[in-house]
Formats: C-alpha cells, structure tokens, sequence
C-alpha cells in the first residue's frame, strides 16, 4: 500500500460486471480531476486469442478438460504483482493492452485477440486502476491482494453471472449457448480455486442479487434489468462508512448486518458514487500532504 502512489483494485469474474464499475470510477475520477493508470486485466494473459485456442486444444487431446484463463498457468501473476509493487514504490511499471475486437485494434493495425507491445506507465499519474479477473489473487508464489489500498469485488450471485456471460458472449461474441457453457464448465476449478477466494481479501463487495426466477439460467432470455434486482454491499471493515449517511441518500435502503447495506439494484451506480468518491478524496488529500512533505509540491 502507498499514499503517494496508491492503487484502486477492482476483481471479479468475467461476466460479473465489472466494466460497470469501471464506467463510475471514470466518471469519479473525470470530476475529481484525477490521473488515473488505468491496467486491464486481460492484458495480462500469458497467451493471445489465437495460441490459447491452439493450446486449448493440446491440453484437451492430453485429457486436460480444465484449460481456463483463470489459472496460474494462463496468466502473468508474477509480472502484475510486479507492476503493483513498482507503482506502489515509484508510480513506475510495465503495461500493454489486449484488444478485444476490430474496433479496439484498428488503431495498433492489428489483429483482434493480440496484444500491443509492452510500454512503461505514463508519468505523472495520480494513482494505479486495475480492472479484472485477479485483482485480489494470493498464491503460493504471488500475493497481489497485499498491494492495492482499495480492494473491489464485484460477485453477482452464480446464476446471475451466468446469465450475463450467455447474453454477452453470445449476442455480441457470436457464441452459441452450447460453446459457452462448455467454457463455464472448463472454468469452474479455477474458477473454486483462483476466482472465489479473492473476494476474503476484497475491502468491499457489491453482490447483484436478482428477485425474479434465475433457477435455469441457460435458457434466460435477458438479463434481469436492474429494478429487478438488489444490491448487497458488504464491507470487510466498517469503522469510517457513514452507514446513515448512505441510507438517507439512498431510497428503501436498510442494513441486513452490521457491516452491510442491501440498496435497490437501480441504485447501485448511486450507492458506489456516494461511497468511493469520499475514498478518492482521502487518497488524494494524503498524497497531496505526502508530496508537500517531500518537497515536491
């Protein structure tokens, strides 16, 4: 952790939501003022589009039907644990991109699904934003969760997450139901092993909970809009939220435990805006001081 180089830490599975999150703290960071670093997770994958489909392929002819980009072995865990070490340090380190689609990757005059070269971190910033799968991941070799000064979780209960892979990754990937649930099926021990267990370590956690029937999510044909849904925001530890505050601010708020708050989901955004633009101050406040402090303001 650092005050003069802080890091904000958003995890999660693919297809939780995470990118929603995202939009808000650009939306904080744009009125604040803020210089953010912003990391995507997918570009720290070992393998682009094409060679994880060759070595999918492999692994399965050997019997290995548990192939995922959510293990240690598809992933660069030691390389980010690096760059949040250095930031933390320096506001120094190493990124690149991962471009996902045509639209992403005309600018490079690249392929979609190919990474862009390794570049260093633009100076200057005010703090490090990473959005992705292993924000928080701790292993026997790296402990990225010990670095960031605000840890994010966002975990949509099982069967909404699903949904909301299928809907995307079949109405704007081109996949049928069936690829995808193969893929959810592939995923799942890492998904037990390397996904879950990050979110013991996340500081707050927003779980989308829906209140219509999810029972059979392979056959939905939406996703449950956001006033068919709740909110539960839990906080790893509580001491400094103005729970009043938020449940004056919030309408049909209420507090299912000490530490937590149940929101209606249409005022998710709401609740996230009201809670972290208070931290964004708090970080840049510090830094601001640390900087005087050192002689560089």
């Amino acid at each position: 952790m650092s005050t003069l180089h802080p890091i904000i830490s958003i995890t999660g599975s693919s297809g939780a939501g995470t990118s929603s999150v995202t939009r808000t703290f650009e939306n904080i960071f744009r009125r604040e003022g803020v210089k953010a670093a912003v990391i995507e997770g997918d570009s720290f994958h070992r393998y682009d589009r094409k060679e994880m489909r060759a070595r999918q392929a492999e692994a399965e002819k050997a019997g290995n039907t548990h192939f995922s980009h959510f293990g240690p072995e598809n992933n660069l865990f030691p390389e980010l644990e690096q760059l949040f070490r250095s930031y933390g340090e320096n506001g120094s380190g190493r990124r690149r991109k991962y471009l996902h689609d045509p639209v992403e990757a005309a600018p490079y005059g690249q392929e979609p699904g190919t990474f862009t070269a390794w570049e260093d971190v633009p100076e200057g910033t005010d703090m490090l934003f990473y959005e992705g799968l292993h924000g928080a991941v701790v292993t026997p070799e790296v402990n990225i969760a010990r670095h960031p000064d605000l840890l994010i979780g966002v975990v949509p209960v099982i069967n909404l997450e699903w949904i909301q892979k299928l809907w995307r990754d079949k109405h704007v990937r081109g996949y049928s139901t069936e690829a995808v649930t193969d893929t959810i099926l592939r995923r799942m021990p890492d998904y037990v092993h390397y996904i879950v267990p990050q979110f013991e370590h996340t500081h707050v956690n927003f779980q989308r909970v829906p209140v219509v029937d999810t029972s059979n999510p392979f056959i939905a044909r939406d996703i449950p809009s956001a006033d068919e849904s709740i909110c539960v925001i839990r906080f790893k530890n509580p001491k400094g939220i103005d729970f009043p505050y938020l449940l004056n601010m919030i309408d049909h708020a209420w507090m299912s435990r000490a530490n937590t708050i149940v929101v209606p989901g249409g005022k998710m955004e709401l609740a996230m805006q009201l809670i972290f633009t208070p931290f964004i101050w708090r970080m840049m406040e510090r830094r601001q001081k640390a900087l005087g402090s050192a002689g560089v303001l």
